[in-house]
Parts: structure tokens; C-alpha cells; sequence
């Protein structure tokens, strides 16, 4: 094997083999999760009126997972300490792969939330356990990227499950639906054991120079932190811009999740289209959200420059989203529409490089699962709150507006980080 030369050339050698060999198979993991967790989106057009359920127990059933997710977080976390990846992927890929399966079986709205708990528990940890094993491998100048390229795979998730979605809806039922999209993660169990090191040391497509050089120089990578450092694993509660990063994290999901979980109803109440070209239509603002989520992410790395890269995308998908919902449908209201979601989509395309570049390496297992709670919070608090906006007022334009305040927000929360991190 041709080894890497020193420098920057190293640095980009093994950012580029950590990309191919471990980013994209952890998308892969965060793709069928993120198909798994919002098919319910629309298995709805048929489950509701199968089950008897109205907008807000939807909307609760929808939300309700991350109630376990809440729950899950730090537990596995530390599981996937005490373990390993490798194990510790394989048993929740399985514990959600066999939730997922058993949602083709629901009689009623009860059914519904018991599994829809199970499943955000058993896939809880997974975003918080990834994030915190890949920024063992993140050289600097890959650091927004490696950590991007994951969440991306939630809008290619709903570009590729939207149509397959769809499709399954219109040729066999909802039931048949989440059978098949949930066998997926069975088979991730199993590739999970085969894979994936637990640690650089054991990656054997890394040369002895590029595992010595992630040892020296990425943080957290199969190193303690310096003698003599007081910081303890729960430092990170006490820092400011912990908090700041965990109520931008919430703002940021909770206007992909209200987008996610309410988009296929959206777009079928306003143009009254078959489930498969309902699929079709709502692929279109996550394939921007994809590629500009990408773009954002390497432009972010190119300048080094993080805040600006979330706080404009939040605004510009708000203001998207609201003039979409204002047009109507028809070509401008589509193009609106496209614009809002891959804008909302690109705004995680910075942020982990914040985080996990500023908590001490002894806080950032516990400061990732911070701010991943806050992040579950989100998704169960807002889905539920835009199904009882729909359910009060009969329209749309009160959950299009929540979206775009929290849009606000997240851009106002992001300059009040900017001057923390000056005074850090």
C-alpha cells in the first residue's frame, strides 16, 4: 500500500479512507433508522381512517418515539462504551429492525404507541453512539463533512423512502409498507459484527503512520485527556455553549421533524394526489435538502466558519416554508417548497463541528447525548403540537407558522452562541 506523506496530505488521505470506510456505512444505519422512524408519515393516509385515529392522536403516535429516544440516550450511550461498536450497533439494529416489523400488526391507537416507544428506545442511542465514534475519526479539515454525511442520509432518506413509500401504500397497504421497509435493519445487524473497528488500532486499512497520526491529533481518538485536566465526563452540563448548541439542536430537528411527519398530509390535503405521486412530490425538497446539506458542509470546512452556516439556511427554509404554504399549489408554491426543505434540510450540515470540537474530550460523550436528548425533545413536542394546531383550527397555516418561529429562533440562538465561542 502506498503510504500517505506527512502534513496535510496524511490528514487528507485518512480523511478520505474514514469517508468511504466508515461515514457512508453509518449513513447507511441512519438511512433505514430514519425511514423506519417516519413511514408512519404515510402509512397515515391510510392508518388513520383504518384505525379511527384524529390529527392529534396521530400526531402523538408520531411523537412519541422520541419519548423513548429521551429515555435511551444515555443508557446507550454508555452501553456503547461498555461494548464496543461493533456489538452494540448489532443489538440496536436488531431491537429496532423487530419493533419496526411488529408495526405492520397494529389494531389500535394504544398498539400503536406502545411500539412507536419501543422503537424510539431501541434507536435511541444511534445518532448520539455514531456521532461520538466518528469524531474519534475526524481529522479537522474533514470534521463538518465526516460528521454531515450521516445526517444527509436523512433526507436521502426520505428522497429514496418517500416513492417506495408511496408506492407500497397504493399497491399493497400500509401494513405491507412497514413490513418491508423494516427488514432492512435486520440485516444491519448482521453487518454490523463484520464491519466496522472499535478503534483506529484495529482498522486494517489504515497504515501504521495514519493510525499514530489519528492518535495524536484527533480528539478523543483512543486517548485520555492531558494529566492534570479537572474536567469530568459531566462538565458539560455546566457549559454555556453546551446549552447553546443543545437549543440549536432543538430548533434544528424540530423543524425537520415537522416537515417529515407532516409533509405527506400536507401536500395530499392541498392537491389531492395518489399516494404514490404524494411520494413523488415530497422527494423533491429532501433531494435539494441532500445535496445542499452537502454543499453546506464542504463550504463550511473550506472557510472554517460554522454559525452562519446554520443560522442563514434556518431563516431561508422558515421563509420557504411559509410562502410555499402561501402559494398554494401550482409551480411557484412546488419551487418554494423545494427551497424551504433543502434549506431546513442543510442546517445540521455545520453543527456537530461545534460541539464536538470545543467539549473536553473527558465531556463529550456526555455533552453529545445532551444535546441529542434536547434533539428528542423536539420530535416529541413538535409533531404533537402541529396535529393539535391542525385539529383546533382546521388549517395548516398555524403549524406552517410554528415552523417558521422556530426557524427565527434557531438563527437568534445562533448568534448568541457566535459571541460565546468569541469568548471562549
Amino acid at each position: 500500500m502506498q503510504q500517505a506523506q506527512p502534513g496535510g496530505d496524511l490528514e487528507e488521505a485518512i480523511g478520505r479512507k474514514v469517508l468511504w470506510r466508515l461515514v457512508v456505512p453509518c449513513a447507511l444505519y441512519i438511512l433505514i433508522g430514519a425511514i423506519d422512524r417516519t413511514n408512519v408519515s404515510f402509512a397515515a393516509l391510510q392508518m388513520n381512517a383504518d384505525l379511527g385515529l384524529s390529527s392529534t392522536q396521530y400526531g402523538f403516535g408520531a411523537g412519541v418515539l422520541f419519548v423513548g429516544y429521551v429515555l435511551a440516550k444515555y443508557p446507550s450511550v454508555l452501553l456503547y462504551e461498555a461494548v464496543g461498536l461493533r456489538r452494540w450497533l448489532a443489538l440496536v439494529s436488531a431491537g429496532w429492525g423487530i419493533g419496526a416489523c411488529a408495526m405492520a400488526a397494529v389494531q389500535n391507537e394504544w398498539q400503536l404507541y406502545g411500539l412507536r416507544l419501543f422503537i424510539g428506545f431501541m434507536e435511541g442511542g444511534l445518532s448520539s453512539g455514531l456521532m461520538l465514534y466518528l469524531s474519534h475519526w475526524a481529522p479537522e479539515r474533514w470534521r463538518a463533512t465526516i460528521l454531515a454525511v450521516p445526517i444527509m442520509s436523512i433526507s436521502i432518506s426520505q428522497l429514496i423512502g418517500a416513492p417506495v413509500s408511496g408506492l407500497l401504500l397504493d399497491k399493497a397497504g400500509w401494513r405491507v409498507m412497514f413490513l418491508a421497509e423494516a427488514l432492512p435493519a435486520l440485516a444491519l445487524a448482521i453487518f454490523a459484527l463484520v464491519w466496522f473497528p472499535d478503534t483506529p488500532r484495529q482498522a486494517r486499512w489504515l497504515n501504521d503512520p495514519e493510525r499514530d497520526w489519528l492518535q495524536q491529533n484527533v480528539r478523543g481518538a483512543e486517548k485520555a485527556a492531558p494529566d492534570g485536566d479537572p474536567t469530568g465526563r459531566w462538565d458539560a452540563l455546566k457549559s454555556p455553549v453546551g446549552w447553546t448548541c443543545a437549543l440549536i439542536w432543538y430548533c434544528i430537528l424540530a423543524s425537520n421533524y415537522g416537515i417529515m411527519f407532516w409533509l405527506p398530509t400536507i401536500v395530499k390535503g392541498l392537491s389531492g394526489l395518489s399516494a404514490t405521486q404524494t411520494g413523488m412530490i415530497v422527494a423533491l425538497p429532501n433531494a435539494a435538502s441532500a445535496l445542499g446539506l452537502l454543499l453546506n458542509a464542504r463550504h463550511s470546512d473550506r472557510t472554517g466558519e460554522r454559525i452562519f452556516h446554520i443560522a442563514v439556511p434556518a431563516l431561508a427554509g422558515g421563509t420557504g416554508l411559509l410562502a410555499a404554504f402561501l402559494l398554494g399549489p401550482g409551480l411557484p408554491g412546488l419551487v418554494m417548497l423545494v427551497i424551504g426543505g433543502a434549506c431546513t434540510g442543510c442546517t445540521v450540515a455545520a453543527f456537530w463541528a461545534i460541539p464536538t470540537r470545543l467539549l473536553p474530550p473527558r465531556a463529550l460523550a456526555m455533552g453529545i447525548v445532551m444535546i441529542n436528548m434536547f434533539g428528542s425533545l423536539a420530535g416529541a413536542t413538535v409533531p404533537p403540537a402541529m396535529g393539535w394546531l391542525k385539529q383546533s383550527t382546521g388549517s395548516f397555516l398555524p403549524p406552517t407558522l410554528l415552523l417558521t418561529g422556530i426557524a427565527v429562533l434557531c438563527a437568534g440562538l445562533c448568534l448568541l452562541a457566535r459571541a460565546q465561542l468569541k469568548r471562549t
